[in-house]
């Protein structure tokens, strides 16, 4: 009887062992070479994952990227389909020996969130990760610091943790300003409400009224209308801002202020542009001191020299004189 009871002690032990062993196996088992990681994004937020898995000689495990994972999919490189284990709640795979690359393949869900149009995504993968970006866009933010895609289909993020952040087809506010008998062209990309645009030629100064709290606004300036270095104040607030993009002609300065209110865009060489005028007239006015000084030098010299012949001619001329008997003259004793 007691022996039955220690067998069933013993068989129920490892039952309930087996498994934890065996997780704990599997999550400290050695991670897999991946030779590269692309995230391709649509523009209806449905993500497609792609990793690609040096050759293997034994078991290895690679880590999915987390969110809701649909569709896994383990392949060689011509798409033949091989075997593979998964561990936990699609935490990760695990990939069997080949001396081909292993493609794993699945999709990701609910890790893009839409908040005042704008997608956001707080991505952490510490693996290189390349991003295909939706197509509508050509400006993304990267923990919120503006990243300019151009003709670029996406960027490549290392060791990767970061906001990603864009905005689909947004909205572009198109500016004519007259200075110094030229038009220039600004533009405004936001999706916030932009009122009041105004140059001040005074000042060489942007200012408008934005309506919208923490919404992305991107002003693209002509370098020889309004040229750096910059301030930018939310009313009497000066903010941060991020001037990028400058290609020669035009300066790229985007803001995300907390509160609506009136933005203005100073150029501070605008103030500097003032400063060797003062000097200037500084210098001017010291030179003609100096001007002065000698023109009252001469004056006083010429009033000396005249004075001196003026009391030369007063004194009395000896034409003449009488010399006693006896004596003689000595040149050396001769008073004038």
């Amino acid at each position: 009887m007691i022996s039955k009871q220690v067998i069933f002690f013993v068989v129920l032990v490892l039952i309930t062992a087996i498994p934890i062993v065996s997780a704990q196996e599997i999550s400290i088992g050695e991670k897999a070479e991946q030779k590269s990681i692309k995230v391709v994004i649509s523009s209806s937020d449905e993500i497609h994952v792609k990793h690609v898995i040096a050759s293997l000689d034994s078991p290895k495990q690679i880590e999915l990227i987390d969110g809701t994972i649909t569709n896994i999919t383990v392949s060689n490189e011509v798409g033949k389909e091989k075997q593979f284990g998964v561990i936990g709640d699609n935490d990760a795979v695990m990939i069997y020996p080949s001396q081909e690359d292993t493609i794993v393949e699945y999709d990701l869900e609910d890790v893009i969130f839409l908040k005042d149009n704008v997608h956001e995504w707080n991505f952490r993968y510490l693996e290189t990760t390349s991003f295909i970006i939706p197509e509508e866009v050509d400006l993304i933010f990267v923990n919120e610091r503006p990243v300019y895609l151009g003709e670029k289909k996406g960027i490549a993020c290392h060791g990767c943790q970061m906001i990603l952040e864009y905005s689909i087809n947004e909205p572009k506010i198109l500016e004519n300003v007259k200075f110094e008998n030229k038009e220039f062209l600004i533009e405004v990309r936001t999706y916030a409400e932009i009122n009041q645009f105004n140059f001040d030629q005074s000042t060489k100064s942007i200012s408008f009224v934005v309506n919208g709290k923490n919404q992305f606004v991107t002003t693209i300036i002509p370098l020889e209308l309004l040229s750096k270095p910059y301030n930018v104040f939310l009313g009497d607030e000066k903010i941060f801002f991020h001037e990028y993009i400058n290609n020669g002609t035009h300066v790229w300065l985007n803001i995300r202020p907390d509160n609506s209110g009136t933005v203005s865009i100073m150029g501070v060489t605008a103030i500097s542009d003032e400063k060797p005028t003062i000097q200037d007239s500084s210098v001017a006015s010291v030179n003609q001191d100096i001007i002065v000084y000698i023109l009252l030098g001469i004056i006083v010299s010429v009033g000396f020299v005249v004075t001196m012949v003026i009391m030369r001619k007063k004194k009395p001329t000896v034409t003449s004189r009488e010399i006693p008997e006896g004596k003689t003259e000595s040149s050396d004793s001769l008073d004038i």
